[in-house]
């Protein structure tokens, strides 16, 4: 026993040195643990949100630097924040500003459609940097791109056969994405461009719901958000607040087609919505206890096609024949001297008019 205290207390003046420092940085209330991990860390909030934008005088973009856009951009996953009409015209984007926009824009979508929605997922399915811009296909692109066997060439004695057709077919899906820059394409981080794509296409939306409900103006969005319809929206957005109606039923108010989406059941409250064309222009909701609540006045404003624009570009057809000479105004087109146009040829007395439309074999006029 005698030799065993006596290692103790021979070992006790080691052992307790270490043991003071092991208490000191396991205590919580040390100032220097904490510190010194604040310091060794990269991965706080802040560092993950805050990136520094692209500054002014940045050279341009390196070989290395656009293979890795390009790799990590194709095949990319995302949700449109923006229209994306359908055809060989796609959307450009410079300093933060989209063209087409506005009017042109609206008629652009009401001639061909869009291809892509705000709030719709999509693809990039590939990147192209050039000298000034860089370009994005979106699922597919508008056109239809080659496959590897359809460049081959049989060549002969005197021709050369394609193994594919030499006209690539139109995307109707596909649309694309030109991001321009002042001078050139500078040197950038990937997480940089996402923020440059961000008025237009979303990186981070979880979802479909997410992203589109950024795309609307703020008292729509509460709205979709409390399920509630609001006289003015479009079917899109009652859909995105109530959901596909489970009954739909079509009428005519005088002159006017509508349609009435209605939503639930007695005995819980039952909301009719009625639609023209692609606007809410009523709605009618029964409560269970027999009150009657009718809205017309038009909640909130949305921007639609011109419908006027577009009925009369598609009553002229685009080559519509004229009598003007190339480069011609109409006001500086010759009128005659009295500035009434001659009435239309008349046919002859003789020749007798027809009831209806000649058929193969009918007898259209005979001279006596």
């Amino acid at each position: 026993m005698e030799r065993l205290r006596v290692s103790c207390f021979l070992f006790l003046p080691v052992l307790l040195p270490a043991i003071l420092v092991n208490a000191q940085n396991s205590n919580p209330s040390s100032p220097q643990g904490p510190q010194s991990v604040r310091a060794g860390t990269s991965s706080s909030p802040q560092s993950q949100t805050d990136e520094p934008t692209i500054p002014a005088d940045a050279p341009r973009m390196s070989k290395q630097t656009r293979l890795e856009i390009i790799r990590d951009f194709e095949t990319q996953i995302f949700y449109a924040r923006a229209f994306f009409p359908m055809g060989a015209k796609g959307i450009k984007l410079k300093d933060g500003v989209t063209t087409p926009s506005g009017p042109e824009l609206q008629q652009a979508l009401a001639l061909w459609g869009p291809a892509v929605k705000p709030g719709d997922p999509a693809h990039i399915s590939y990147v192209h940097i050039k000298d000034d811009h860089i370009h994005f296909d979106i699922n597919g692109g508008p056109v239809h791109r080659k496959k590897w066997y359809e460049h081959i060439q049989i060549a002969g004695a005197n021709s050369q056969v394609p193994l594919g057709p030499e006209q690539s077919a139109p995307n109707p899906h596909g649309t694309y994405l030109d991001v321009y820059f002042n001078k050139y394409v500078p040197e950038m981080t990937a997480r940089q461009l996402r923020d440059l794509l961000y008025p237009v296409l979303d990186f981070k939306a979880k979802n479909k719901e997410e992203a589109y409900l950024d795309t609307v103006p703020p008292k729509v969005k509460e709205a979709i958000q409390a399920h509630h319809v609001l006289v003015g929206m479009n079917t899109e957005m009652v859909v995105h607040a109530r959901g596909k109606a489970p009954k739909k039923v079509r009428e005519r108010d005088g002159e006017t087609d509508y349609e009435e989406w209605i939503y639930g059941e007695p005995p819980q409250d039952v909301d009719f919505v009625r639609i023209v064309g692609d606007e809410v222009v009523r709605v009618e909701t029964m409560r269970v206890g027999g009150q009657k609540i009718v809205r017309t006045e038009k909640e909130v404003i949305i921007e639609r096609p011109d419908k006027d624009t577009e009925a009369k570009q598609e009553d002229r057809p685009a080559n519509a024949p004229s009598l003007r000479r190339p480069g011609e105004d109409s006001e500086n087109a010759p009128k005659p001297a009295d500035g009434v146009s001659p009435a239309p040829p008349v046919a002859p007395p003789d020749f007798p008019q027809p009831s209806g439309s000649p058929g193969p074999g009918d007898v259209v006029g005979s001279r006596k």
